[in-house]
């Protein structure tokens, strides 16, 4: 499956140090976990945070949703041994955070194949500084394993010296060069949170904008924001009926040699197609996930 095919709507980061927290993830609605090692959990809780994370993985229960482990950085006292765990257990992805070049990704890499991940662990990549932004294409086409880039904005406005603005105007450079770089290498990509818990105006308005853009989902910091997050990143059923009719005139008119068909006034071509079945696709998997 490609890195971008996969339900994210809503990813919600989850501290490690918090038992009741690994516990409640297995029945929360929301698409992906980001297990946290990084900065929810304090310095003297680090090592217990890493085995509560590692016995929760081990016990499953967690269904089809998402599960990434969140690193402390190779720099710090933490970061070796988070990795040489993360890359025993069972999550889909390992997350990097301040990732500002190519070499860690390669290096992360090398030690998590060292430790025998298993073969489908991805690393993904906490996108938050001004370094990053620059060196964004280099680091998406760093590794195979890489699966997808995380915008981490609150401490890119930080290093921006910027404000946190509705329209998010001070940071469309950033978060465009991200896109970029990520569509580029057929990653996926998270938008960042929404940080004024209060404000369910505007978590809705900075998640229409983020699907406007072309991100795959959003981060979250509270539960109170999966549902809100996965009805603005879903395909809406006018989308879906619309997507599901083209693709059936577009079948009928390659039958009958046509490469291009008009469908309600609009020209439709195999690029339509194409962008249609990916909805189509996303929307049976989200039937899915929420049967489940």
């Amino acid at each position: 499956m490609a890195a971008t095919a996969r339900p994210r709507r809503s990813v919600l980061y989850m501290p490690g140090s918090n038992a009741r927290a690994l516990e409640k993830g297995r029945s929360l609605p929301a698409d992906g976990l980001i297990l946290d090692l990084e900065d929810a959990v304090a310095p003297d809780a680090k090592d217990v945070a890493r085995d509560q994370i590692v016995a929760a993985l081990a016990e499953g229960g967690y269904g089809k949703r998402e599960i990434q482990i969140r690193t402390n950085g190779l720099n710090t006292p933490w970061g070796y041994a988070d990795i040489v765990a993360a890359a025993k257990t069972s999550a889909d992805a390992i997350l990097l955070p301040k990732v500002e070049s190519a070499d860690t990704v390669r290096q992360v890499a090398t030690i998590m194949e060292a430790q025998g991940a298993h073969a489908d662990m991805r690393i993904w990549c906490m996108m938050e500084t001004p370094l990053a932004m620059l060196d964004a294409r280099e680091i998406a086409g760093a590794h195979p394993r890489l699966g997808g880039f995380v915008m981490g904005t609150s401490d890119l406005a930080k290093d921006l010296n910027c404000a946190h603005t509705p329209d998010r105007l001070p940071m469309m450079t950033s978060l465009g060069l991200c896109l970029l770089a990520a569509r580029a290498y057929g990653l996926a990509i998270l938008d960042g949170v929404h940080l004024d818990l209060s404000d369910d105006d505007g978590f809705a308005a900075s998640c229409k904008q983020g699907r406007e853009m072309g991100f795959d989902g959003k981060t979250l910091i509270h539960p109170k924001t999966i549902a809100a997050a996965n009805t603005a990143f879903a395909p809406a059923e006018s989308e879906i009926a619309w997507a599901r009719k083209i693709i059936a005139a577009h079948q009928e008119a390659a039958q009958e040699g046509k490469g291009v068909v008009v469908v309600d006034g609009k020209l439709i071509e195999n690029l339509h197609v194409v962008s249609a079945k990916r909805l189509v696709a996303m929307a049976d998997q989200i039937a899915e996930m929420d049967a489940a």
